[in-house]
């Protein structure tokens, strides 16, 4: 009878130390958290993923060590915890598979403070429960995506991005301002754009060559992208010798403030032209526009036309000038001329 009741008690002590041989050995990263969220296995595979030790983290609650550099969970933990409602505060990209067991995928980049390199990771962590469905352990697997995130990086790079200046192409850009827009929309916030064309940029070509010109648009465009600074701010190449700027939260003073920044910066490169109806160097035309979306808007064209509008003035007025689309008709009387006798530009300019 004695040896009846201790058969099973010893083929479970067999099952668990087979299991937990098994995990070491697994070529997947693995590590398992008891419920007060102590690492109890930390695999050999996990110890090369991560450059941690298995002795550094056993029965302590520091697994987050090896991914990140400030405490935060991982996801086992909010297995653990229960908290489903944190994955979007913690990972990018994430599932939560529901209360019925099967626990959170996710993925993120993770700086491995040991190893000195950043990895994408994604993360599989689901709970063990006992007969009585008590939560006793808690699952989590690595596999490094490093490779194919990267590769999908540099692929959507390629095509978000002009490849002679590297800043974002026409397609991008557009796709951007109707962003902004929007976000404007909803915080009824102004949003300014910029559209910057170099002056007799075509002369500029045929007396120079076409490799003088990609050189002078790259010179331009970084000008321009140093103009860019602030997070929300875009910069873009809308087409040939023409940049676009796009600038959240800004009313059209300080727009112009930044586009004349962005003039006298290329003025200062000294870049030779000297083309016959051209100055000695390089300049460029400016229009500015800013503006707060209202519900009967709709899109961003009413901003692009009237940025299109000041820039094509600021080249009737002799080119190399900055032109806000609130002050065209100032500017005209400034000069002693009716607006009436400057023909309004074709929209050229859509969204």
């Amino acid at each position: 009878m004695v040896k009846s009741r201790t058969a099973p008690a010893e083929a479970v002590d067999v099952a668990d130390s087979y299991a937990v041989r098994l995990m070491q050995h697994l070529v997947v990263p693995t590590f398992v958290i008891d419920p007060k969220r102590r690492v109890v296995i930390w695999n050999r595979a996990c110890e090369r993923l991560t450059g941690v030790a298995a002795s550094e983290v056993i029965g302590t609650g520091k697994h987050w060590q090896a991914f990140y550099e400030t405490r935060r969970p991982c996801l086992a933990d909010l297995v653990a915890l229960d908290r489903p409602e944190r994955l979007p505060e913690y990972y990018s990209e994430y599932a939560a598979r529901g209360h019925n067991g099967l626990g959170f995928s996710a993925e993120n980049w993770c700086v491995m403070p040991k190893l000195g390199n950043q990895l994408y990771l994604a993360i599989d962590a689901g709970p063990i429960h006992d007969e009585a469905g008590r939560l006793i352990a808690v699952v989590e697997t690595l596999r490094d995506l490093t490779d194919q995130k990267r590769a999908e990086m540099a692929l959507k790079e390629l095509a978000t991005k002009d490849g002679l200046t590297g800043l974002a192409n026409r397609r991008s850009f557009d796709q951007m301002l109707s962003d902004k827009w929007a976000r404007a929309q909803r915080t009824q916030k102004p949003l300014a754009l910029l559209f910057v064309d170099v002056d007799h940029f075509k002369l500029f070509n045929d007396r120079h060559g076409h490799q003088s010109g990609d050189e002078c648009l790259r010179a331009v465009a970084a000008v321009v992208s140093r103009h860019a600074g602030r997070p929300l701010d875009l910069a873009g190449r809308y087409g040939g010798e023409e940049f676009a700027l796009i600038l959240p939260d800004m009313d059209c003073d300080t727009a112009c403030k930044v586009a004349e920044a962005i003039r006298c910066a290329v003025t200062a490169l000294q870049i030779a032209h000297g083309a016959t109806g051209a100055g000695d160097h390089v300049t460029l035309s400016v229009g500015v526009a800013s503006h707060i979306p209202g519900g009967a808007d709709g899109g961003p064209d009413r901003l692009l036309g009237a940025a299109d509008e000041a820039l094509y003035v600021a080249k009737r007025l002799g080119r190399n000038r900055v032109i806000c689309a609130e002050r065209v008709l100032a500017e005209f009387a400034a000069l002693g001329r009716e607006a009436a006798a400057v023909p309004a530009p074709a929209r050229r300019k859509s969204a």
